[in-house]
């Protein structure tokens, strides 16, 4: 007699992450990202019903020293509790984390970086600063980075006769990608030219535009300045930089600047006087081996970039305090640019034993705060920025540790690769999903939310591979400008990757953008490119909500951006996956909730059912749940 099948068991739910309690510094859970000293911030704390935490403390630093404030119950769902308490600002950075107790798990800790059943330090403390916040534009912005030299040669370039620096190119000419041609190839892209086409940039749904260093130098890179008081001459000089300013203020976008902090060229003034005159005020501005000494210190190792020293009061007062020194006199009219990106700001005001990088930063600051206080002030960083970002410093940084890399180590083509991992020996990892969500979720938990907000999140740079490289193909390179566009950050976009354009390293990365050769252009990739900035600003959540992580394992992850208005659910998979089965309650499903972008079906609420994700990829999904 056979026996009867068994029925086999249903398979688990995904998304476990939906009963963990969850907190971020977004609007949703915290009243005030930008309280004054003294002031009690209300903030929440979601804890799902899986969860069964029964008591809730905050615990936050005064003075050094631990304080605990219980929390209470602010208001019950159907899926969770949610948590209200008081949080004192007593100092100017305020940590926080949360005790829960009770229930099924008993005693941990809830911080920036998940939930601990064991004691945990204070570096991952969620964060609030007295200090004034980045401008409110900036978050809600979309950036557009032009390397000058390659983006648009206007008619007028070609009266120009080139430097005898120079080794001119034509605009299809290969690009040198090493040795010294790499710096002194010269295409004559300007200003005016990219005045011209700034109706491109309108219809990708731009609204800042961020311009590689414009003032004079020998190369075409132009950070190794040789004057900081007029835009290059081979540019269109001072008045093509006021035309591209007036067009670009009015149509309601903004124009950022790129300074560079820590050096300047070796043929400036500045540094040319210091090394002809031992006595001369500015060989204080310098790191000499010695009084007579012609040794001076300079940026890893190029002595074309001798290096400021930034103790030297005369140099800040000229370079950054003030509405009359470099950074303050470009931000006022007829220029007005509405801030600067600091050109390798973590290494500005550091030197052996010397250290006033935070210094550097703070007078930027104050200088932007006095000439325009609703400029920006972005930081070059590319490694951990998390003990710069907290104070009255930058607003934020270029995301490369907390977005770009654990990115590129997810989405790279699995193919052999021949480029390395931004400045890493070694070639370029994959990795699975679950360590793409763990390096972000390390990163943003190090520095207040505000600040991570404020960053740019970038898919790569005139420093870097191109992403359709990195990644080998359109339909992942849609998959990773998904990601740019609806996680926590400020989307930064290097011109040409909207078309498509490849490059293996930074040098490659840099060629001419092909106005002409519109038949080389990727169109799906810049319909998709106009699709996800215009879902982005539709959609409040993408810009000011929240973030929850679902799903991470391997192909596929998932994740929530939610505001107090509304919930998008997000599946990001780089190829073809289980689909995922997540449970309706605590995901906040109700009815039936429309597919925003990707073409997938929409999703149903059944009672008692799970729901399906599709395991299709590579994919990029955006539901609106409620």
């Amino acid at each position: 007699m056979t026996s009867p099948a068994r029925p086999r068991p249903a398979p688990p739910h995904d998304g476990a992450a939906l009963n963990a309690p969850h907190h971020d510094g977004a609007a949703l859970y915290v009243a005030d990202e930008a309280p004054a000293l003294g002031d009690t911030v209300t903030v929440l704390v979601r804890v799902p019903r899986g969860d069964g935490a029964e008591r809730v403390w905050i615990r936050s630093p005064h003075d050094g020293e631990p304080v605990f404030c219980a929390g209470t119950v602010d208001r019950v769902t159907s899926a969770e509790t949610w948590w209200r308490c008081g949080l004192r600002v007593r100092n100017p950075v305020t940590g926080y984390r949360f005790l829960l107790d009770g229930g099924p798990r008993g005693y941990r800790w809830l911080n920036g970086a998940g939930v601990h059943a064991h004691d945990v330090p204070d570096t991952a403390d969620f964060r609030l600063s007295v200090a004034d916040p980045p401008p409110d534009w900036a978050r809600d912005g979309y950036v557009y980075q032009i390397f000058l030299d390659r983006f648009a040669r206007s008619a007028a370039a070609a009266e120009r006769p080139p430097p005898p620096w120079a080794e001119p190119a034509e605009w299809d000419d290969p690009v040198a990608s090493t040795g010294v041609a790499a710096g002194r190839q010269f295409y004559g892209g300007d200003l005016d030219g990219v005045t011209e086409h700034l109706d491109h940039l309108g219809a990708l749904g731009v609204d800042t535009l961020y311009l590689t260093p414009f003032f004079p130098a020998e190369s075409n890179h132009r950070y190794n300045a040789s004057s900081f008081h007029a835009v290059d001459p081979l540019l269109g000089g001072d008045e093509a930089l006021v035309r591209l300013a007036r067009q670009v203020h009015a149509r309601g976008w903004h124009l950022l600047g790129d300074l560079t902090v820590n050096h300047c060229g070796d043929t400036h003034p500045w540094f040319r006087r210091a090394l002809a005159d031992p006595e001369a005020a500015e060989r204080r501005f310098f790191y000499f081996a010695g009084p007579r000494s012609d040794r001076y210190a300079d940026w890893l190792g190029h002595p074309s970039l001798p290096k400021f020293r930034h103790t030297s009061a005369e140099l800040r007062r000229r370079l950054l305090d003030g509405p009359k020194s470099v950074a303050g006199r470009w931000l006022d009219p007829p220029y007005g640019l509405d801030g600067w990106r600091a050109d390798v700001a973590n290494m500005a005001g550091r030197h052996g034993a010397e250290d006033v990088n935070a210094e550097v930063a703070r007078g930027l600051r104050a200088t932007l705060r006095q000439v325009n206080p609703q400029a920006l002030l972005l930081a070059e960083h590319c490694h951990d920025a998390s003990a710069d970002l907290a104070g009255d410093g930058w607003h934020g940084t270029m995301n490369y540790s907390g977005f770009t890399r654990p990115l590129w180590a997810w989405v790279r083509s699995p193919e052999p690769q021949d480029h390395h991992h931004l400045g890493l020996p070694v070639r370029t990892p994959r990795l699975g999903a679950e360590s793409f969500v763990r390096a972000v979720r390390a990163f943003s938990a190090a520095v207040p939310w505000r600040s991570a907000a404020a960053s740019w999140s970038l898919l790569g740079s005139h420093d870097s591979a191109r992403i359709r490289t990195v990644v080998g193909s359109a339909e992942v390179a849609e998959v990773a400008a998904g990601l740019l566009f609806t996680m926590v950050g400020t989307p930064m976009v290097f011109a040409g990757d909207e078309i498509g354009m490849e490059g293996r390293l930074g040098e490659d990365a840099r060629r001419p953008f092909p106005w002409h050769r519109r038949d080389r252009w990727d169109r799906r990739t810049m319909v998709c490119y106009r699709r996800l900035a215009r879902l982005r600003r539709e959609h409040e959540a993408l810009r000011r909500g929240g973030l929850r992580w679902v799903h991470a394992a391997g192909d596929a992850l998932c994740f929530l951006r939610e505001s107090a208005r509304e919930r998008l659910l997000i599946l990001a998979a780089r190829a073809p996956h289980r689909p995922l089965r997540l449970p309706a309650t605590p995901l906040g499903l109700t009815g039936e909730a429309p597919n925003l972008y990707g073409g997938a079906d929409p999703l149903r609420a059944v009672p008692g059912e799970p729901v399906t994700l599709p395991g299709d990829g590579p994919a990029f999904q955006v539901w609106r749940l409620t």
